[in-house]
């Protein structure tokens, strides 16, 4: 198969989809890669490491996107990539198409099979999503502390107090790996941590790994109305796969909070879960709204473009070979991989994704009779 790497374009993104030691896995499964000129360069690979992996280099990036079958992407397909995908190409990346309904059906309209990292499903782990939510929740509280800074115009708290003054109020709601991490790393920094989650299990889990150094609470509507006034930061986790981040956080909520307090919300790839949040970028991080800074970075794991790119590509190419080799026909019969496939022919197969987006509902059963999904 030909498979290609496009240098990403969206704002402040510097990973890459594809490291030269993936290259040359595939090429020796038989496969041809053409990589973008530049491709790696934000993640420390040069054009001649590829190429010495076994990669065709190309400058325009048109010639990628004309050249291959399957196009393996960090980020979603920006609108000068979508005008280029054929219907007879498969997209492989992070897509988040339910927080954006116009790309959902741009890409649609195209006709190309869109399979996306965020929804392959092994039981109850999302092992695509699971290491850059590592990274995200970890970069969440760095970020918060670092705004809780006077110069950042926060409220002058430090993140671990010091002897005799308390440390930060630090509230992360959600439990997933994102909110795992994110108290990791506020633990490690000695704030006072609470987290909130309605998954009793994912709650007993934070519960045994932190001991008494996190509060675990349920979730609740009156929970969060209680808490989130309390304190200096909150990070927001919440993921539902494959559709909107649900909106936990009302701006009155965000108002009932101490001027220079701290937001970050790490669902806002996924439209955000709190009701003030929208997207920024790393080159313009922060926003103030109802007197509180606010973090809602797209892309917090390309902050660290080595490190997130190690990780993601060590969890991405197994798959990747899958599908090279099988098509995605014979690829959907993994009922893991299929999970991932959100968009076959201008349909949603997904029916979140259709329901976010008003694209038509096909099971992906009527495409690929043999599929399996859990």
């Amino acid at each position: 198969m030909q498979i290609g790497v496009v240098k990403e374009i969206k704002e402040d993104e510097n990973r890459v989809a594809i490291t030269p030691a993936g290259v040359r896995e595939l090429v020796s499964d038989g496969h041809h890669l053409v990589v973008e000129s530049r491709a790696g360069e934000g993640a420390g690979y040069s054009d001649d490491s590829y190429a010495r992996a076994g990669a065709s280099i190309v400058d325009d990036p048109r010639e990628v996107w004309r050249r291959a079958t399957l196009i393996v992407k960090v980020k979603e397909p920006q609108p000068s990539e979508v005008e280029l995908i054929s219907s007879d190409q498969v997209i492989f990346g992070y897509l988040h198409l339910a927080a954006d309904p116009g790309l959902a059906r741009r890409l649609a309209a195209t006709g190309a099979t869109a399979i996306a990292y965020e929804t392959i499903r092994h039981g109850r782990h999302l092992p695509l999503l699971i290491p850059m939510s590592e990274i995200a929740g970890r970069v969440a509280i760095l970020a918060a502390a670092y705004h809780l800074g006077r110069v950042s115009g926060g409220r002058g708290v430090l993140m671990g107090g010091i002897t005799g003054v308390p440390p930060a109020e630090v509230l992360i709601i959600g439990a997933g790996t994102a909110g795992t991490n994110a108290v990791a790393q506020a633990v490690g920094l000695a704030a006072s941590v609470k987290i909130l989650d309605r998954d009793l299990e994912r709650l007993r889990e934070v519960e045994e790994r932190f001991g008494g150094r996190v509060q675990c609470l349920y979730s609740t509507t009156a929970a969060i109305e209680e808490l989130v006034p309390q304190s200096d930061a909150v990070v927001g986790t919440v993921l539902v796969p494959g559709a909107r981040a649900p909106r936990l956080v009302s701006r009155a909520m965000v108002a009932s909070m101490r001027p220079g307090s701290v937001i970050v919300d790490v669902s806002i790839d996924q439209g955000g879960c709190i009701e003030t949040s929208r997207p920024t970028t790393h080159s313009d991080p922060t926003f103030v709204e109802e007197g509180v800074i606010h973090y809602c970075v797209t892309n917090m794991p390309s902050l660290y473009p080595i490190t997130s790119t190690l990780s993601l590509t060590n969890a991405t190419l197994p798959y990747v070979r899958t599908i090279a080799a099988e098509g995605v026909e014979g690829a959907a019969r993994d009922p893991t991989l299929a999970g991932g496939i959100n968009l076959v022919a201008g349909s949603a197969t997904l029916d979140v994704v259709a329901e976010a987006t008003g694209l038509p509902y096909v099971p992906l059963e009527q495409h690929f009779p043999s599929t399996r999904r859990r």
